[in-house]
């Protein structure tokens, strides 16, 4: 069995980002360490936030992250101020819709029933 089990992203400052992927994307505080913090989502993928200068983020990068109801989450994070690239629509890569976090680095959020209605 092969399992994506963890991935590292460095970022300017890892308290800022914890906070954002916690309150904003709903992941949990799995351990902090002096330069960062270990954020885990419900299915146990961690993601490494990294203190580092510079950020370098390779180009074509995203994160897609699955909710239960894309929508649903781009009203509620834009009513909470986010600004996101574009709303909730067909892209090459299906259909959703695509923030960046305060890091730059490219989230695509996707849920499976609007994938299949939508996007194919």
């Amino acid at each position: 069995m092969l399992r994506l089990d963890h991935i590292e992203l460095a970022v300017k400052d890892w308290r800022a980002s914890r906070d954002w992927w916690r309150d904003r994307l709903g992941f949990e505080v799995e351990f902090e360490i002096p330069d960062g913090v270990a954020m885990k989502d419900e299915s146990d993928l961690t993601v490494f936030l990294c203190e580092d200068d510079p950020v370098v983020i390779p180009p074509r990068f995203s994160v897609a992250i699955q909710v239960d109801d894309v929508e649903a989450k781009h009203r509620d994070l834009s009513d909470a101020g986010i600004e996101f690239e574009h709303p909730p629509t067909k892209v090459f890569w299906g259909y959703g819709a695509e923030l960046l976090d305060p890091n730059g680095y490219r989230i695509r959020l996707w849920d499976p029933q609007t994938m299949q209605a939508k996007g194919g």
